[in-house]
């Protein structure tokens, strides 16, 4: 037994020697990769990958076989087709770097308010929403309203006109009726409060969503692409209730449905919230010190 220990030993010492630094790097090195992984597998980039995947199969073929001329003409494209990539991926990047730059992570970091200015739903602003979305669904009124989360809102609400008042059914339902001066567009949510109207959302690029949606849905996608943001759809066409998140819509059947996904995010905003206001009264506790 003590032999085995002095091998195994022996064996150990060779091996180089790991730092905190080191390990820093490989935890990082890792979330990235991770990161970017699944960045490709929700984009289109997946199924351009598998078409670069394809290509590198045939670099590695024609090596093999020693066809000179392949590979001489692959080693002289080599600038071009990295150029080339990045003009095919441009949609899927500027998305990225749209939701990197959208979380406010200095602010998150740094922020040592009690998180007043963004308070989460209640339970009141909840059955508020769930009621007006079924209230128009059934008379066929179209309706998007953008609640925000983690990612600024700020852009979107530039391009609208201020409300700033408490999200109650009767303010939605009489936003959205038809011929009336801020039924276009989108409405922007913060906490309990309807923050904007008439809002213009980013379009999406994803061509897999079926050509019988419209412009709303659309929209409700793209915004959903860029900001980490949930969107309510009532179609005006159909008066089905759709939600869309993370680049996804989904058709939402019944009232319960809607109060459980809009219940999952008040649980998100109220633990965020929490840690704001934590930070808040060590950064208080602090300076009265």
């Amino acid at each position: 037994m003590a032999e085995i220990l002095v091998k195994v030993t022996s064996w150990l010492s060779l091996l180089p020697r790991i730092s905190v630094g080191n390990i820093l790097e490989i935890v990082i090195i890792s979330f990235l990769v991770y990161e970017l992984l699944v960045w490709i597998k929700n984009t289109r980039a997946w199924n351009l990958l598998k078409g670069l995947l394809v290509i590198l199969v045939f670099v590695l073929f024609a090596a093999v076989l020693h066809l000179t001329t392949i590979l001489w003409i692959l080693e002289n494209t080599t600038t071009i087709a990295v150029t080339a990539l990045l003009v095919i991926f441009q949609p899927e990047l500027r998305k990225a770097l749209e939701q990197l730059g959208s979380r406010n992570y200095m602010s998150y970091l740094f922020s040592f308010d009690e998180g007043k200015d963004n308070q989460g739903f209640n339970d009141k602003t909840i059955n508020e929403l769930v009621r007006a979305t079924f209230e128009m669904a059934k008379v066929k009124t179209g309706a998007l309203m953008v609640i925000e989360r983690g990612s600024s809102l700020k852009e979107i609400e530039r391009t609208g006109i201020e409300i700033n008042g408490l999200v109650t059914s009767q303010l939605l339902i009489n936003i959205f009726e038809h011929n009336t001066p801020l039924h276009d567009g989108a409405v922007v949510i913060r906490g309990n409060r309807i923050t904007a109207a008439t809002c213009y959302l980013p379009l999406t690029d994803n061509m897999s969503i079926s050509k019988d949606l419209g412009t709303r849905h659309r929209a409700a996608v793209g915004v959903s692409e860029s900001t980490d943001s949930i969107t309510i759809v009532v179609s005006e066409e159909t008066g089905r209730v759709s939600v869309a998140e993370g680049g996804v819509l989904s058709r939402i059947p019944d009232a319960e449905s809607l109060k459980k996904v809009l219940s999952n995010v008040k649980e998100e905003t109220v633990s965020l919230n929490r840690l704001k206001i934590w930070k808040g009264r060590l950064k208080n506790g602090k300076k009265a010190v």
